[in-house]
């Protein structure tokens, strides 16, 4: 047997294109060791490793000329993943291995130059398409706590290119990786708690709102007042995650280096600094990897100090919040990551924060508020669905205020509106599209009447049109009630103005 074939994956973005490791040997020429393919830096280098990892394993390293041919050539092959089927090629053309048990498995791992297997980016990825394809999976120990979470196929753990050979040769079969075992404890009771929040019962309200609906929140008032201690709470009102949400997110999170399989339940809660990137917030690089946005996937995206972002980082946050994804495009690739997040964003009502406030003066001029409040663009703004101050509180309610509603009280309201919502039309309020709103949302009349009556005096795009309906048929669900009424659209209407007055 001179040629050997094994089924690998590339990596690009989310998704894990086959490749198929041709190897060759020949006596017609010299010994030499050539890797072809469009083979990156980290490619090319592994001729020395899969040599070093073949020799140190106890095997024989051909003294041949060894092709290995990396199909299909136009697709870029990068990392260190290549090694292990590379070095298991060289070993059934060699007659190491019996190339017939090799067509039933991919296989995906970086070697040490002893021949231990090092872990890899993407390892789910590549498992989920791999069980598409029909074949096991064979990975390092560390990645395979990844990519056993893809129950269609079997997973299978190798610490080393020599257990993995003595696995195809069926002396000594690997383990059946498992996915890390879930915590039998609640959750949420690592979360914060809504009833560390006094007071703020217009902005209580607005959260609960957003967490019923899927809904956008800007959170506007003076420093101190709890905006950010608001948002650090929606996670604990919002339903756990589905599986399927999970394993997206599980998938995202093994494309990060040194990410753990742990806590993969918890709906995730980003953060970015005012001084992020572009690409640090959507995501980008030479080889794609993903931004805060896809890393905030079915959980939320908060961004503090919202006017002190750079106006070009905002931006590109418009198209992701109406289609639930972004597309980077560079001159050799082209990638798609999930960004499905809701949006929670904070801010002062000025530079200095005092605007409008009971005690304290502002000192900022009309132009300054105005250019400040100029950095978030109307388009942006215009994909917010409610706005709410957040004031300060006198010392004395401070003082006196009783606790208030837990997060597990709130949270029963939201996922009872959320079930009314997937039974009545299978996504949360704020997916709609206009033509569900027509058909299943349930909105009277009257109430359309009411809003259309409304559109020119408030000077409303289409936009915000059919987002205020998405939030009136929220508030519907919250007071349990099957159509939306008159009411319901003039109470969206105040977070509206809310919005137009800023």
């Amino acid at each position: 047997m001179t040629l050997a074939v094994v089924f690998s994956r590339a990596l690009n973005g989310m998704d894990a294109p086959s490749v198929e490791v041709e190897t060759h040997l020949s006596r017609a020429a010299l010994p030499a060791f050539n890797i072809v393919g469009l083979p990156e830096t980290e490619v090319r280098e592994s001729r020395d490793r899969v040599r070093a990892a073949i020799v140190q394993s106890g095997f024989e390293f051909p003294l041949k000329k060894i092709t290995v041919n990396l199909a299909p050539a136009e697709l870029p092959k990068e990392s260190g993943r290549f090694d292990l089927p590379i070095a298991l090629g060289i070993l059934a053309a060699s007659g190491q291995i019996d190339p017939a048990t090799l067509a039933r498995y991919e296989f995906a791992g970086e070697l040490a130059l002893s021949g231990l297997l090092r872990p890899i980016r993407g390892a789910l990825t590549m498992a989920r398409q791999a069980a598409a394809a029909g074949r096991d999976f064979i990975v390092s120990q560390e990645s395979a706590a990844w990519a056993a979470w893809c129950d269609e196929t079997a997973v299978y753990a190798a610490p080393s290119l020599a257990a993995t050979v003595a696995h195809l040769n069926d002396f000594a079969p690997l383990p059946r990786a498992e996915p890390p075992a879930e915590a039998e404890h609640d959750l949420y009771t690592e979360l914060p708690d809504l009833g560390d929040v006094k007071g703020q019962h217009a902005a209580r309200f607005a959260l609960e709102l957003a967490a019923a609906g899927g809904h956008s929140l800007l959170l506007m008032g003076p420093p101190g007042t709890g905006k950010s201690m608001l948002a650090q709470r929606l996670p604990a009102i919002l339903p756990p995650l589905t599986r399927d949400e999970m394993l997206d997110n599980a998938a995202l999170k093994s494309l990060l280096p040194g990410a753990h399989a742990e806590n993969l339940r918890i709906r995730p809660f980003r953060s970015p600094h005012h001084s992020a990137s572009a690409v640090a917030l959507v995501g980008g690089g030479s080889d794609p990897r993903p931004g805060e946005i896809s890393l905030a996937n079915h959980g939320v995206l908060f961004l503090d100090e919202l006017p002190e972002f750079d106006r070009k980082v905002l931006e590109v946050l418009r198209e992701p919040l109406e289609s639930g994804e972004i597309h980077i495009s560079r001159a050799a690739r082209q990638a798609t990551f999930p960004a499905r997040f809701q949006l929670i964003a904070a801010m002062n009502p000025c530079p200095c924060g005092f605007l409008g406030h009971a005690t304290r003066a502002c000192r900022c001029s009309a132009e300054s508020v105005a250019r400040y409040r100029g950095k978030i663009s109307g388009p942006l703004l215009d994909r917010i669905d409610l706005v709410v101050e957040v004031p300060s509180l006198p010392a004395n309610d401070l003082l006196q205020q009783q606790a208030g509603e837990s997060s597990a009280t709130v949270r029963a309201r939201v996922l009872a509106a959320r079930e009314r919502q997937y039974n009545r039309q299978g996504k949360v309020n704020a997916a709609l599209s206009v033509t569900e709103l027509d058909d299943t949302a349930q909105i009277t009349d009257t109430a359309k009447q009411t809003l259309g009556q409304l559109l020119e005096k408030l000077n409303l795009s289409a936009r915000s049109y059919h987002r205020l309906l998405r939030v009136a048929r929220t508030l519907a669900d919250l007071a349990d009630d099957t159509a939306v009424e008159k009411e319901h659209t003039l109470r969206a209407i105040g977070f509206r103005r809310a919005l137009d007055e800023q």
